[in-house]
């Protein structure tokens, strides 16, 4: 088993110093789902949602989460993003909407936390807009699907 990076010597937190790690393009994709009922469905589906448009706003709601993730995360390093897209997609099948969040940049450290980061914060923007109509909504199924760049290179979850 590795040893947890973000321990010193001693078993107390710190931040991990990535300065002599070289820089590379480096890709994370993260999704997650909102499980609403098919009332909140046909509303988005209509544009009847009070609050607005409920896309754009959660939109944009992600990409601020991404790019404030190290204001919230405490050991996350700052980092200058060159791309962040969240997407949408509505599963009136199972009554869900799928939330996707992709982050990119060239750096030392990976964006994982900044995709997990997009995705959490663009889901519960999605719940506020939408809880006047569902208060039982729930978020499920948060997770990394996809990262590339790094010592590691590419992993994908086998289940997707």
């Amino acid at each position: 088993m590795s040893q947890l990076s973000h321990l010193n010597q001693q078993g107390e937190a710190n931040m991990v110093d990535v300065s002599d790690k070289p820089v590379t393009t480096r890709e994370a994709t993260a999704q997650g789902f909102l499980v609403v009922s098919q009332e909140v469905i046909e509303a988005i589906s209509d544009a009847r949602i009070a609050k607005g448009d409920v896309f754009a706003v959660a939109r944009i709601a992600g990409i601020q989460g991404a790019k404030r993730c190290s204001d919230l995360i405490p050991l996350c390093h700052p980092l200058a993003l060159s791309k962040v897209d969240v997407q949408f997609e509505i599963d009136t099948a199972q009554n869900r909407i799928k939330v996707v969040c992709w982050c990119k940049l060239n750096g030392q450290t990976g964006v994982e936390m900044e995709a997990l980061t997009g995705v959490n914060i663009a889901l519960l923007t999605l719940f506020d807009m939408c809880k006047a109509l569902d208060p039982g909504m729930r978020i499920d199924d948060v997770g990394v699907t996809d990262k590339q760049g790094g010592k590691t290179g590419h992993w994908r979850r086998d289940t997707v």
